[in-house]
């Protein structure tokens, strides 16, 4: 069997929301093979009383219902008391899914892609009891400065970021090399590129060309035309990009 390189585990108040998108694509190959196992856990499972009570009212007054932190303890205890075999001792990082958290970004996901072990904690209704983030949490971040009904969709962005960074992952490594916020000198600078410009047959399509460099066969000349594209696409698309 293939030794798995990562482990997630999704704390979710509901699981099912996640069925479909991990048993589709390459997320669902990449489980098959082993090389990322995802396991969804129901935090209503740990709620209080008859009737599995997970939120109440908030302390002070105020709208809405907040995540109590101690079923989230129950929770996420459940979790780190019985570390599969395989992770070889790593502890697990804690991340919880909230608008208050750094703003995730491909850097963030190539750092958490080399932990053995993530915990995706996500948020719902008001939002987490303060003391459960100060105690229990390595770490919240978020998507973008806007409000989802909870962090389940967050979780997903998450997922797919960080497992197609694991080795084994992608058909070919060199898929990661170029793409979308890879890093590349410009001007004696390191800086942030999105990918250049693609082609496929048919070679033209309604009065437009494929570039003729393309069809060259000269590679170094390809390589060229295609570093020089990522700069103007990225000058023209997020010329913040240059500014960070």
């Amino acid at each position: 069997m293939t030794q798995k390189k990562i482990q997630l585990d999704i704390l979710t108040l509901f699981p099912e929301f996640f069925e479909s998108p991990l048993s589709t694509s390459l997320v669902s190959k990449a489980q098959k093979k082993g090389i990322i196992d995802i396991n969804l856990h129901d935090i209503r499972q740990h709620g209080v009383g008859r009737k599995k009570q997970v939120d109440d009212r908030p302390f002070g007054g105020g709208p809405g219902m907040v995540l109590k932190p101690d079923v989230l303890e129950r929770s996420l205890q459940s979790v780190i008391s019985t570390p599969p075999r395989y992770l070889d001792g790593h502890k697990p990082y804690v991340v919880l899914l909230d608008p208050a958290g750094r703003i995730y970004g491909q850097e963030k996901a190539q750092k958490l892609s080399k932990k053995g072990w993530l915990i995706l904690i996500c948020g719902h209704y008001e939002g987490v009891d303060e003391r459960f983030k100060e105690l229990f949490v390595d770490e919240e971040i978020s998507i973008g400065d806007y409000i989802l009904s909870g962090g389940e969709t967050a979780a997903l962005v998450l997922i797919d970021s960080i497992s197609r960074l694991v080795p084994g992952f992608l058909g070919e490594k060199r898929s990661l090399d170029a793409e979308s916020f890879s890093s590349a000198r410009v001007d004696q600078k390191k800086v942030k590129l999105l990918d250049y410009p693609v082609y496929t047959r048919p070679e033209e399509f309604l009065g437009k060309q494929v570039p003729s460099v393309l069809l060259s066969g000269n590679h170094k000349q390809i390589a060229g035309w295609r570093h020089s594209k990522r700069i103007e696409k990225t000058k023209n698309k997020r010329p913040d990009l240059f500014k960070t």
